[in-house]
This record gives C-alpha cells, structure tokens and sequence, in this order.
C-alpha cells in the first residue's frame, strides 16, 4: 500500500508539471496567435475541427484501451487485441468522416472547414496507436515519461502552427500543426513503452475487451457530446465567427479543467481502478481526499476569471474580443461543475458504467432544448447560461446521489466544499474592490490577483493542513489506505 500510493504521489507530480507547462505553453501561443494571425472567423473554423475531432477521439479505440490500465493480469498478453481492435476501428472512423467531411462542415455552419476537418482527423488514426503504449504508462504511473512526450508534442505543435500561420496558410495552420505534433508523439510513446505496437488477435480477449470497453466509449462520447453540444448550437444557428468568440469564452472558462482536472484524471482512474475492490470505506475516503483538492484548487481559478472577465480578456487577447467576456462569466461556473463531475465521472467508471452512461445521455438529452432556446433568444450569452443552468439544475444532483449509492454520502462531499466557497466570495470581493480602484490594464489586473489570493488563503491553508495530516473529511483514515491522499498531497501547491 505505502509503493501504490508513493507511485501515485510521484506521478501526481510529474502530472502537474505535464500540465502547468502546457497550459502557460498553450496560454502563450494562443495569445500570439489571436493577436497577431486569427480572429473570430478563423478561431470558429478551428473549433470546427476541434469539435469533430473530440467527438471521433471518444469513440475511435471503442473503449478498449481503459482495459490496459484496469484489467489485472500481464498487459503484454491482451496488448496486441487491443492495438488490432484500436488502429482498424480508428481508421474506419476516418474514412467515414473524410467522406462526410463536406456534409458535415455545412450542418455545422461553416462550409469552409472541410479541408481543415479532413487533415486534422488523420490524428484519430494516429490516436488509434498511441493509446496502447500510453495505457501502459498509465498503468505503471510512468507520468515522467508522458510528460516528456506531451510536452514535446506541444512544442513542436506550437512552433509548426506560428510559422504556418505567418506563411499565410490561416486556419489550417492548426490542423497541420496538429497532425506534426501527434506523430512526434506517437514515435516518443512508442519509445517509452517498447514492444508494446505489435498487432495480434484473441477472439475470447476481444469480445470481452469490447464488453468492458464499448459502456466506457459511449458514456464518453455522450461526456464530449455534453461539452461540444454548445459549439455545434452556435456554430449552426449563429455562424463561425460566433463560434469564434464563443470558443474563446469557452477555452478560458476550461483552464480550471485542464489545469486542475487533467492533473488529477492521469492518475485518478487508475487510482479509483486500485481502490475499486476495497472496502465501501476506503473507497470513499480516497474519493473524498481528491475532491477535495480538485475543488480548493478549481475556485480560485474560476473567481479571478469570472470577476476579472472583461479586464482579462482584452488586455490578453485585445479589443476584438471583448464579447467573450459575458459569456465568460456564466462559463465558469460550468468549468467548476465540471471539475467536480469529471473526478465522480473517474470514481463512477470503476463501478457503475452501464449508470454512468444513462446519467451522461440525461445530460445531453436535458441539454439541447435549453442551449437552442438560449441561442435564439439571447445569442451566445444564452448558450453559455443554459449550460451553468442545466449542469447545476438537473445534472450535479443525480452525481451526488448515485455516488451516494456507493457509500460516498451527500454530507461529506457538500462539507468538504464550505471552505472553497467561503474564500472564493472572499476572492471575489476582494478582486473587484481592487480593480475598481486601480481600473484595467498590468497593474491592476496584478493587484487584484494577488489581493485575491491573500484573501483565500485562510480558507485554503486549513484545507492543505487536513490533507497532508491525512483527514479531509469527517473521519480520519487509516494510515495504511491505498486511497488517493497521495495524490493530494503530490499536488499541494504550496
């Protein structure tokens, strides 16, 4: 127990590092890009692409690969039914889409993305093949190594696009910079994980490999169905270049998803997966010690940006932008619901899975009459509200009653979340005093983060004192637990 979660404390760090870097990487360049190269237009096209190609990435290995981090056994020995069933269900996936890319792009608004979609998606097929040494790195905590991969992938990424984007080549720059970057890191998984591509077939392994798989694919095409659902609504009814702002809005009210949320889903899976079989106890005990870091590092974040919006957006981004900023403000509120929902998800995946996918289709089903209507009625703004309105009203309940169910009581998740809250109304009052004083622009923007921050810490230190003493909750737990506390305390950022 002491080697499961000193291996999960290191690949909780190695996955923070992975994430920090990427982001203020992609934060960068995004910024560049934006300011210099893109506007609205250009940025809805490539939302576009991005939209279809998550929706294809949820479903393209069937699930399968999930087996390679949870199954027990050697991976060796089911790997190559995996990499078979993977790579032929990817590629066929591409085909359907290159055929449909026209079609496709139209019903979406934006008729001009259909050379964009047909070269971004070759990655699904490059996905298809990457999973399989990836799963082993899963598996095995071997975070230092994706680390290094993903932020190779991201560098060269990054550099292909600016210097498409300056050769003229407008939004395609993305989808050529995409598919270079995904190659490099398909060669550098492929190296980390030797002799894990080799192709084989197992007719019992694959029949039960798509048994195990095929509840987890769906339930995630249903999860990025609820998250895209939004950009196909605009892009359909408004057109590209209010998806282009909309996008914005939407990729900064993610950044507490991807700075907080993908930090811990590296290893959460795998984690919950190892906790799975205990008792009802400590698998509550491991979900309770997760969320609550997830939730005390995701409010700051979503504070700061939902008071701060307008200010941020056009001394970042500039001028040309500034319609994101209300939609902002409902969008993070989205984004700390689906940090929260995203770790349960994890949680719920290693027992309910059949569950799991009812609750992600009422969520998608609930969803889109309410973002249609909010489009027609009040533009952008609209879908951005409807989304808060239906992942607060009708989705988050069902959450915390069914993991209710598996001995993870109400109590103890709304408990764990009075601090975060409390110090994120201190946050918030504290960073609009501080920027109605001092108004926009370097200076202030500065003050009022770190007069927000000071204003959070009381709340947050007692927070990380509970968790690296090893009693986030209500009740202590045993010092011998295989939970997740080493995932907390491998993330503290103090």
């Amino acid at each position: 127990m002491t080697d499961l979660n000193r291996r999960v404390a290191t690949a909780a760090r190695w996955s923070m590092v992975n994430t920090i870097v990427r982001r203020v990487g992609t934060f960068a360049s995004g910024v560049v890009l934006a300011r210099l190269f893109f506007g609205p237009y250009e940025w809805g096209l490539y939302a576009v692409g991005l939209l279809v190609l998550a929706m294809l990435l949820s479903l393209n290995e069937m699930g399968v690969s999930l087996a390679l981090v949870r199954w027990e056994g050697d991976i060796r020995r089911f790997a190559p039914t995996v990499l078979t069933i993977s790579t032929l269900s990817s590629t066929a996936f591409y085909v359907v889409l290159y055929f449909s890319a026209p079609t496709l792009a139209r019903l979406l608004g934006s008729p001009d993305a259909t050379t964009m979609l047909r070269v971004l998606c070759i990655s699904v097929i490059i996905d298809g093949i990457a999973c399989v040494p990836l799963g082993q790195l899963n598996r095995e905590f071997r975070q230092f190594g994706r680390t290094v991969v993903d932020i190779l992938n991201f560098a060269v990424n990054t550099v292909a696009t600016i210097a498409f984007a300056a050769a003229g080549l407008g939004a395609m720059s993305f989808a050529y910079g995409s598919l270079i970057g995904n190659l490099v890191a398909l060669v550098g998984f492929s190296l980390c994980a030797p002799g894990m591509l080799r192709f084989g077939w197992n007719p019992e392994q694959a029949r039960q490999l798509l048994r195990y798989g095929l509840p987890l694919a769906s339930a995630s095409l249903l999860t990025l169905g609820i998250v895209n659902v939004d950009s196909v609504v605009v892009g359909s009814v408004l057109g590209p270049a209010a998806l282009g702002i909309y996008a914005m809005a939407f990729n900064m009210s993610s950044w507490p998803v991807r700075m907080v949320s993908e930090t811990a889903r590296r290893v959460s899976f795998a984690g919950f997966s190892r906790l799975a079989d205990s008792s009802p106890a400590e698998f509550a005990s491991g979900f309770i010690r997760a969320f609550t870091l997830v939730i005390a590092a995701a409010v700051p974040i979503c504070v700061v940006l939902g008071v701060l919006a307008e200010p941020i957006i056009t001394f970042v981004y500039g001028d040309q932008w500034a319609a994101a900023a209300l939609p902002l403000q409902f969008l993070v509120a989205l984004g700390l619901l689906r940090t929260a929902v995203e770790l349960a998800y994890d949680c719920l995946a290693t027992r309910v899975r059949k569950t799991l996918m009812l609750m992600q289709a009422w969520w998608l089903f609930s969803l889109l009459p309410i973002l249609l209507l909010g489009a027609h009625l009040w533009g952008v703004p609209g879908v951005a509200a409807g989304h808060v309105v239906v992942a607060g009203l009708l989705v988050a309940p069902v959450f915390v009653v069914v993991l209710g169910r598996l001995g993870i009581p109400a109590g103890r998740i709304l408990a764990v979340c009075v601090r975060p809250v409390l110090g994120g109304v201190a946050m918030g009052v504290a960073a609009w005093l501080a920027h109605h004083w001092l108004g926009g622009g370097f200076v202030g923007l500065a003050v009022a983060g770190v007069a927000a921050l000071a204003a959070y810490l009381p709340f947050a230190l007692p927070i990380v004192a509970r968790l690296r003493s090893g009693e986030p909750g209500t009740e202590p737990a045993t010092a011998d637990e295989p939970t997740l506390a080493a995932t907390a305390t491998a993330t503290d950022p103090s």
